[in-house]
């Protein structure tokens, strides 16, 4: 991805999603590699997110960039659960006063696995949780198409709180258009297996920008998600990317993804939802009070599988990062070759130096409604955050943010453009890290 240094409000506000940074392309083998141990010597350990990573899919959607393998044959889940054992049990060495305050289980598609195999996965887990998660929150992505009912009353007999379904749309035609064979039939059959079970955050996820997809289209997507009554929303605008099915056949978004999301955004205040970023709507009733304090700013990560990111404060980490499926394919037998040594050393990742660490802090927490504390970067970092960056008194003078005494705010113009923000502020090793990334 080319990322301007530039900030335009005329042009297109959909230049990256920015869900975590620096992006995976950044990464590069760690020469040399580094142990597990030294890396996480100087982390707090009591307050750690839990990372289960399942690189499988029943089908590779055409919009799909994550890292998966479509319609992989038994024999290689079978050989994946068991490294993925092997290498729960090397962390759990390492951390061996792990606490974990959450706990996500994605992909790919968590539920393309069998029954059995979805048990073992959680029990993999509890290799690292000690158990079952005991009261600490528990999310698993989920497939319409993959969620049965026995799988629902697995997940939520195991611990698991919140299911999030990649539902994208309920147009059977605009599924297809995203390379997705879905029906509604199967949306509507899954959204039932998740309330039979009484989950207590149902999150439907949803796209908008699809070619073809007309305002009224959408909005009749959006209205039945909120037909439903999820208790969170999350509106993506669709992005076509390299060597994904879309790509391929050079498919493009369309021109109006600014209207779809600023109508679906009205509708979703309107019907009571809260907005907490460009992406994600929740009922205000939905947030537990009492969970587990964590902080993405300050603890960190633990990956576990093939395609899964870790990160300390300063240093981030995972397998190589691949799109196409040889790419994938390559990656992932790598990964099923590894010997329980393996896993004690971090291979592949990104050294975060001050700059970097500046940035990501300012990057996680400015593109959240509440936005950046001045006085928590200052505790952090012991200066000034518009001093480090002064690059962020331009969002001031375009309108797109507003500086407080103690806050800095996204306006709502600015907002919705978070996407071009985010990587607007990419440090300039990222960038050429990142451009120079050649995606397999």
């Amino acid at each position: 991805m080319t990322v301007s240094n530039d900030l335009s409000t005329t042009e297109s506000p959909f230049v990256g999603y920015t869900y975590s940074y620096p992006h995976k392309s950044a990464y590069r083998r760690l020469t040399p590699s580094v142990p597990l141990s030294d890396a996480w010597v100087q982390e707090c350990h009591d307050s750690l997110f839990l990372y289960l990573h399942v690189p499988f899919c029943e089908h590779r959607c055409g919009f799909c960039n994550l890292f998966t393998l479509a319609n992989a044959k038994t024999d290689w889940t079978v050989a994946y659960l068991q490294r993925l054992r092997a290498e729960a049990a090397s962390i759990r060495d390492v951390l061996t006063d792990a606490r974990f305050a959450r706990v996500a289980i994605g992909g790919g598609t968590p539920t393309f696995l069998e029954e059995d195999e979805l048990a073992e996965l959680l029990d993999i887990a509890g290799i690292l949780l000690g158990g079952r998660p005991g009261g600490v929150p528990a999310s698993c992505e989920a497939s319409p198409a993959t969620l049965t009912r026995h799988k629902a009353r697995l997940l939520k007999d195991w611990g698991v709180d919140r299911i999030s379904l990649g539902v994208q749309t309920f147009d059977d035609v605009e599924s297809r258009s995203l390379g997705r064979p879905q029906r509604a039939d199967d949306v509507e059959r899954a959204i039932d297996a998740v309330r039979q079970q009484s989950f207590p955050v149902l999150n439907l996820d949803l796209i908008y920008g699809v070619a073809g997809q007309s305002l009224p289209s959408w909005m009749k997507t959006v209205e039945a998600a909120v037909e439903h009554r999820p208790e969170e929303i999350y509106l993506y605008p669709l992005y076509v990317r390299e060597l994904t099915g879309l790509g391929r056949i050079s498919a493009t978004a369309s021109d109006d993804r600014v209207k779809h999301y600023r109508e679906a955004r009205d509708t979703l205040l309107g019907a009571g939802y809260e907005q907490t970023s460009l992406r994600m709507f929740r009922l205000p009733a939905s947030e537990a009070c009492d969970a587990p304090v964590y902080c993405c700013q300050t603890d960190g990560m633990v990956g576990l599988g093939c395609g899964a990111r870790s990160y300390t404060r300063t240093l981030h980490y995972s397998t190589e990062f691949a799109v196409g499926r040889s790419g994938v394919r390559s990656i992932l037998m790598a990964y099923l070759r590894r010997e329980r040594k393996e896993f004690l050393h971090a291979r592949h990742g990104y050294v975060l130096d001050i700059e970097d660490q500046r940035r990501r802090y300012v990057i996680q927490s400015l593109l959240q409604v509440q936005g950046l504390s001045q006085a928590g970067y200052r505790q952090r970092f012991g200066s000034d955050v518009v001093a480090d960056l002064p690059q962020l008194r331009e969002l001031q003078k375009l309108d797109l943010a507003t500086i407080g005494q103690d806050r800095l705010r996204l306006t709502a113009s600015g907002l919705e453009r978070s996407d071009s923000i985010g990587p607007w502020l990419y440090s300039k090793r990222v960038r050429r890290l990142m451009e120079d990334f050649e995606c397999a």
